[in-house]
């Protein structure tokens, strides 16, 4: 395992719906002509589901490929890795799935490597800071989908109402949070660290300060020196003076901060693309600029901006490697990635794909948020203890910043559960 910094990456950035069950032509059940297929489900309503994608790209393939069928199975992103597991632990494996961790199947040998199921071109098509942190022990084995980068958005007219300037340091933000407080904002600075996705937010602050999940020998640094000083910053500066809003940062899921902010009830939240599109179709004048870094910084330090990729693998069964191959190059044709990428306002994970994007083409916008993934990091998606480990960091890390707790004793905590996770890997 070591820390990846990586150009264009991207955003476990979805919304939980029930699961659904997507049919495109046929039945299901292991064989050499029916592909099944668990994804990630990507919308938030049924207006915005993945299943219409899905049907339509299911459709196609079947039609250019005789015979060949494909059953596709949604889940929420808050499943998805659990019930893939599950299916796994079952000896029920898909085909193929999309989600937010492969290296633990393929530290199993339980998933192909590219090289086995897909084309030359395919393979070196993938943008190669992604195709290095799809790689376990030198060889690719998660194939990057879709990709984004976080920025700090901020509320203009929240803003000027409060006389707030944009903050590019920690101690601007509580100046500004204290001002649009002061204003009647709801949620000054909206801290999501609920289970849904706390360990986004939580790698962007320890970025900010020099520090993040893991070390330059590749180990765990969850209670670093770094983040302890993080934490505790944040709790003493946002949480206790009541900057972060009426909900516990513990409490508080991505989605409904994000929510909140497309309301107007918050000043400044962590976001990406979508919810920028969705805020200026709402009419909202928002800006957005690099995470404010920590006052004890160095000047000219730029820590990196937090990415966070989703990954095809491709399951080993008997008698699947040709039809899965003929699917997975299917998927990765630049007008097929294009239209997801596109749908979800996310950047596709290919060369040819990204320089040929509609919505990058479309919205000027975009170019920020390229140029934050040019230097962004990922999660270490390539230790196969992560997925465990992930899971423990949303569940807990939210801990850290509750006005009764010491942040030192609840990182300690996970960093323990992390190397027990690392030890059984």
């Amino acid at each position: 395992m070591r820390r990846r910094l990586f150009g264009v990456t991207a955003s476990v950035a979805s919304f939980g719906l029930l699961g659904s069950l997507v049919t495109a032509c046929g039945s299901s059940g292991n064989d050499a002509t029916t592909l099944r297929l668990v994804a990630a489900e990507y919308g938030d309503s049924p207006a915005t589901s993945s299943k219409a994608y899905w049907d339509k790209l299911t459709a196609d393939f079947s039609r250019t490929h005789p015979g060949k069928k494909v059953e596709v199975t949604l889940y929420p992103w808050a499943d998805v890795d659990r019930e893939v597991t599950r299916m796994v632990q079952e000896d029920n494996a898909p085909d193929v799935a999309l989600m937010g961790a492969y290296s633990d199947f393929a530290a199993q040998g339980r998933i192909y490597a590219a090289s086995e199921v897909m084309s030359i071109r395919a393979e070196a098509n993938f943008l190669r800071p992604l195709a290095e942190a799809g790689s376990f022990d030198g060889t690719l084995y998660g194939l990057p989908f879709v990709a984004s980068s976080r920025l700090l958005f901020y509320n203009e007219e929240l803003f000027d109402e409060a006389g707030a300037r944009p903050p590019k340091t920690w101690s601007d933000l509580k100046d500004a949070a204290k001002a649009l407080k002061k204003e009647g904002v709801l949620y000054p600075y909206a801290l999501p660290l609920g289970p849904e996705e706390a360990h986004a937010e939580a790698l962007i602050w320890e970025l900010s300060n020099g520090g993040g999940y893991t070390d330059s020998s590749g180990g765990y640094s969850i209670a670093s020196e770094q983040n302890t000083q993080t934490f505790r910053w944040i709790k003493d500066n946002l949480v206790l003076p009541g900057l972060t809003g009426p909900v516990p940062p513990a409490e508080l899921n991505r989605q409904d901060a994000f929510a909140a902010f497309l309301r107007g009830d918050v000043g400044m939240v962590n976001g990406y693309p979508s919810l920028l599109h969705e805020a200026k179709a709402k009419g909202m004048k928002v800006g957005t600029l690099r995470m404010p870094v920590s006052d004890t910084l160095g000047e000219g330090e730029t820590p990196p901006a937090a990415g966070v990729a989703d990954w095809m693998m491709a399951f080993r069964h008997d008698g699947n490697r040709e039809l899965v191959g003929s699917f997975l190059n299917f998927v990765y044709e630049d007008k097929n990635l294009s239209e997801f990428a596109g749908r979800y306002h996310l950047l596709p994970s290919t060369v040819s794909a990204t320089q040929a994007s509609r919505y990058a083409a479309a919205d000027p916008s975009a170019e920020q948020f390229l140029t934050a993934l040019r230097s962004a990091e990922l999660y270490p998606v390539d230790e196969p203890s992560w997925l465990q480990v992930s899971n423990t960091i949303k569940r807990n890390i939210g801990k850290a910043v509750a006005p009764d707790a010491d942040p030192r004793t609840v990182l300690e905590r996970i960093a323990q559960q992390a190397r027990d996770a690392a030890q059984q890997s």
